[in-house]
């Protein structure tokens, strides 16, 4: 066995971490995705991982513990890419509201496989009161990184928004219907309009001009 330098030993552990967790996230999301999360096991995304059972509880105490983490990694991409439509926003000059909105909605594209897996995990939550209170203050915690660089952007669109807080859960409420309108017809315009007006309508209600 070679030697190191003191203090690197672990950073190849810590690479070998980081990518059994990553596999076994992405096994998991298949298994979620193709027999459901209630008929989900930890043998099945072992299984699909090509893990033991010792891998998968050296990084995760349960497919709960899992799903959060999963969840906490799409959460974080998601805003990312928010973030940069709203940049984008910004230094293209869009000034059409509507416009802004369909931009904004284009850069958090549906995901069918990844919307049954959080309705599956949804329900599982709301019968385990420590789980749906973990559930809704990691939902809380995205509403609040989001909501500084919507208000930003609505500014500069000449309207004031008195309670951001409100206007994040109002979205994620039309976000969360209409999610389900437009992957129930995965091809009509017509839902996907209604998805951006209804936008439209909770910007607008939820926000005010700025005077002067």
């Amino acid at each position: 066995m070679t030697s190191s330098p003191a203090g690197s030993p672990a950073r190849p552990a810590t690479r070998r971490r980081v990518a059994t967790r990553k596999r076994l996230l992405s096994a998991a999301y298949e298994v979620f995705a193709e027999e459901g999360f209630g008929r989900a096991t930890v043998e099945r995304v072992c299984e699909r991982a090509g893990f033991t059972r010792g891998a998968f509880y050296s990084n995760f105490t349960s497919l709960d513990e899992l799903f959060l983490a999963m969840w906490e990694e799409r959460s974080a991409a998601m805003l990312a890419d928010v973030g940069a439509a709203l940049d984008d926003i910004s230094v293209e000059g869009v000034a059409d509201l509507r416009d802004a909105v369909h931009r904004l909605l284009r850069a958090v594209p549906l995901d069918e496989a990844w919307y049954r897996i959080t309705a599956e995990f949804t329900s599982h939550a709301l019968r385990t009161p420590a789980l749906r209170r973990v559930m809704a203050a990691r939902e809380d915690a995205i509403v609040a990184a989001l909501m500084p660089a919507v208000v930003a952007t609505l500014a500069r669109f000449g309207r004031d928004v008195p309670d951001p807080a409100a206007l994040g859960q109002a979205m994620v409420a039309v976000h969360d219907g209409t999610a389900v309108q437009v992957l129930m017809e995965p091809r009509s315009r017509t839902a996907r309009q209604r998805r951006t007006d209804l936008f439209c309508h909770i910007v607008l209600a939820y926000s005010t001009p700025i005077e002067g």
